[in-house]
């Protein structure tokens, strides 16, 4: 695969590696609210979260080219 994608991956666990690092008790309540969810409010808020950063990555591409 290109490097572009291992940077991603590596920067994807960097960052949700900071939360739980730093802040674990809190990270533990949110996990416990989100478990707590409907699947359609978590799927909801999974394809917000994709559309964002497909926009972001549209920006960000757009940018550098």
């Amino acid at each position: 695969m290109s490097d572009a994608f291992w940077l991603a991956m590596a920067l994807l666990l960097v960052f949700e590696g900071i939360g739980p690092m730093l802040f674990p008790n809190r990270w533990q309540k949110v996990i416990r609210q989100i478990s707590s969810q409907s699947p359609q409010q978590l799927r909801s808020m999974g394809g917000v979260m994709v559309v964002i950063g497909l926009v972001l990555l549209w920006f960000l591409s757009n940018s550098v080219a």
